[in-house]
């Protein structure tokens, strides 16, 4: 039974937090060195720069020059707080540092392409669903050469709620009893998912952004499995396709 699967790209197919996280790291170690015997710790100033980051996330959504502003806000606050005279050559440092996360290379997940070979092979409409910006979320999809799995079916929002899932489902006149999200974030791919009536797979990571853990208090109408490698994608729609016909 053909079905309609909508995957998320960043750190469901491709690695993206561990470049986030590793920029992080070189911010809190240059923001240490300048704020040296003012008694902050690292744990302060990233709990500081999660705090901004999360609540500009929730306003503007997934735009990219909130991630560097979020040094800089970090940076003033700390600034200000300790009365330390505030740098345009630091702050510019912070922007470039925040904006160079843009640029590492795409790395797929283990089992990507074998995925979603298979997945295509067993004759699934394949569509990307993403938050971010276009161009940089194009540069990425054009690295993975993901277009030969998604053709024209790729949707780019900056905000990745229920509003945004729900008009791709009207849109798509997509039926939601043999639809699925595929997804690490449980707050905007699992919650959204299943809140409109969809199937979903929670792709479990080992290190995921705060934003994303949420409680789910929906009730599901299809499946909600949670799994921890792609290659299980396919058994588990599978199984549950089969389930489904033997009742």
């Amino acid at each position: 039974m053909k079905q309609q699967l909508l995957f998320d790209l960043d750190d469901t197919l491709i690695y993206c937090n561990k470049y986030f996280y590793l920029v992080i790291e070189q911010f809190t170690d240059l923001m240490s060195d300048w704020f040296r015997g003012h008694n902050i710790t690292t744990g302060t100033i990233q709990d500081k720069q999660t705090e901004i980051d999360i609540a500009g996330v929730q306003v503007v959504g997934f735009k990219s020059d909130h991630f560097p502003e979020s040094f800089i806000e970090t940076y003033r606050h700390f600034s200000d707080l300790v009365g330390r005279s505030r740098s345009i050559v630091e702050e510019d440092l912070l922007w470039k540092l925040g904006r160079s996360v843009y640029e590492h290379a795409v790395e797929p997940y283990p089992f990507m392409e074998e995925t979603l070979d298979k997945l295509a092979s067993y004759g699934h409409e394949l569509h990307l669903y993403t938050g971010g910006e276009l161009l940089i979320q194009q540069r990425k999809i054009n690295q993975m050469q993901l277009e030969r799995y998604f053709d024209n079916r790729i949707y780019v929002r900056s905000h990745k709620n229920i509003e945004a899932m729900e008009t791709i489902l009207q849109d798509g006149l997509f039926d939601r009893s043999t639809t699925w999200m595929i997804g690490n974030s449980l707050r905007t791919d699992v919650i959204p998912a299943l809140t409109t009536g969809i199937n979903a797979i929670h792709m479990k990571t080992d290190s995921e952004w705060v934003y994303n853990i949420v409680g789910v208090d929906v009730e599901p109408k299809g499946a909600f499995f949670t799994l921890r490698q792609l290659s299980e994608v396919p058994g588990s729609i599978h199984g549950y396709i089969q389930s489904r016909q033997a009742q």
